[in-house]
């Protein structure tokens, strides 16, 4: 579609309906910016759009003579499709997009899309790495933090666009077709507006509908739910396996990444290039090598990017090692539930860094995947006597109590020895002692790199 001259409503105002807006301007096209919720001040909203934007906004009931005259309605991800209004609109034959699409349809370049219901930020983050050995003109965007729609007039021919896609986002595709597509796995999330797993899942599966024979769907073999993806799929599937042996496909092979191909094998790398821990973190490494590999990048160039990458920061993020002390960052594990997968991704014995603000969070699970591999757990914040209870009824009693970050550190940077590693994994938000989960691991980083300076 022709954008210019286009009377084109978007609907939402966060980050992408902003985006989606600066792109439509940039094609020429007469933009009202909506959002059904007349409390919104519409000065703020305006000044988003930046001096001199000519966008309109429109709060509260949308004029029903003004709905007969759109060319165009762009949907931002966080709107739901099945609005009475949207649904108006559509039988009005008015076209309704996603901020994906537009993007799509205005940018230039070939598109890897990731998506998934975990890992989608790390593998993305870690393709977008990769990309950048190999490639002058790399975007990552997507459901990552920048929108799609920010990126598209900046695209050119001979881009690579890394998206990562939520289903929200992939609920109003049309002629979006990515080169290379990824499902990583699937398990139920967001049911609130997808109302089953099987119409989530369906979602998710639709980043590979427009896709021909000549470009790439990638699929977790080990996930039931993506390993039948593959019987529906139009691309051609490449697979990607953490347990299994894939004949054509890439796997793992002892403590080796391997790409096997017409019975022949290469190894990319080994656990000793790696700095990510986990197995839900190699199985994100695997897809990013699959995604890759089907692009072409040579695998000299995969290596690179994979011994470069140190992960997502604040999530098991590795920060340096010190007198053969490794130091992890997973600050963003603000709940029990996340503080597990930070614990169960460690593979030497392990200093634990724990505590903050009380959401009224139980611990049992928690204490119960230290699994022998905890050392000693150095608490701080409001909820250290809660969790230091709770530790002892399970039979774990090595705990020191400090008040703040840098006496933490300090403390074990006085006892850890050559092998071992440390972890600040709360499994408490940081209010309180710390404006936020971000602020609370940069302050940890910052007290690591001057052990390191000393």
């Amino acid at each position: 579609m022709d954008l210019q001259g286009k009377k084109v409503l978007v609907f939402g105002a966060g980050i992408s309906g902003i985006g989606s807006c600066g792109l439509l301007e940039k094609e020429g096209a007469e933009v009202i910016l909506y959002d059904g919720n007349d409390k919104k001040d519409a000065e703020a909203m305006k000044a988003q759009l930046g001096e001199g934007s000519k966008v309109r906004v429109v709060l509260g009931a949308f004029p029903e003579e003004e709905m007969e005259s759109l060319d165009l309605v762009v949907m931002s991800p966080g709107v739901p499709t099945d609005l009475p209004v949207v649904l108006a609109m559509k039988e009005k034959g008015i076209p309704v997009w996603g901020e994906i699409e537009l993007a799509y349809v205005c940018g230039k370049g070939d598109v890897l899309g990731i998506t998934g219901t975990n890992g989608k930020t790390t593998t993305t983050s870690l393709l977008g790495e990769i990309m950048k050995n190999a490639c002058d003109s790399v975007f990552v965007v997507g459901n990552i933090g920048t929108p799609y729609t920010n990126a598209a007039a900046d695209t050119r021919e001979d881009s690579v666009i890394v998206a990562e896609l939520s289903s929200f986002q992939l609920e109003s595709i049309h002629t979006f077709h990515p080169k290379v597509s990824a499902v990583l796995n699937i398990t139920p999330d967001h049911l609130d507006r997808h109302g089953t797993v099987e119409v989530y899942a369906q979602t998710k599966e639709s980043i590979g509908k427009n896709q021909t024979k000549d470009q790439v769907m990638v699929l977790n073999y080990e996930d039931d739910t993506t390993r039948a993806m593959a019987d529906r799929a139009n691309g051609t599937v490449l697979f990607f396996s953490l347990h299994h042996k894939i004949k054509e496909g890439v796997s793992m092979e002892g403590d080796a990444f391997i790409i096997e191909e017409n019975g022949k094998k290469q190894i990319v790398c080994t656990l000793d290039d790696v700095n990510l821990l986990g197995d839900h973190n190699y199985e994100n490494i695997l897809a990013a090598i699959a995604v890759t590999y089907s692009m072409g990048v040579p695998v000299s160039y995969i290596k690179e990017g994979i011994k470069r990458f140190k992960g997502v920061e604040h999530r098991i993020e590795y920060v340096d090692t010190v007198k053969g002390v490794a130091y992890y960052n997973d600050s963003k594990g603000t709940n029990p539930d996340a503080a597990i997968k930070g614990i169960k991704a460690m593979n030497r014995p392990t200093w634990l860094i724990g505590g903050g603000y009380d959401k009224k969070s139980t611990y049992d699970e928690w204490i119960e995947a230290f699994d022998g591999k905890v050392k000693e757990l150095i608490l701080m914040g409001v909820t250290a006597p809660k969790i230091a209870d709770c530790a002892k009824t399970h039979g774990f009693d090595k705990i020191k109590f400090v008040d703040s970050m840098e006496e933490a550190v300090s403390y074990i940077a006085g006892k850890a020895q050559d092998g071992e590693a440390v972890l600040l994994s709360p499994a408490c938000a940081s209010w309180g002692m710390f404006p936020n989960y971000e602020v609370r691991g940069d302050i940890f980083k910052d007290c690591v790199r001057k052990l390191k300076e000393n």
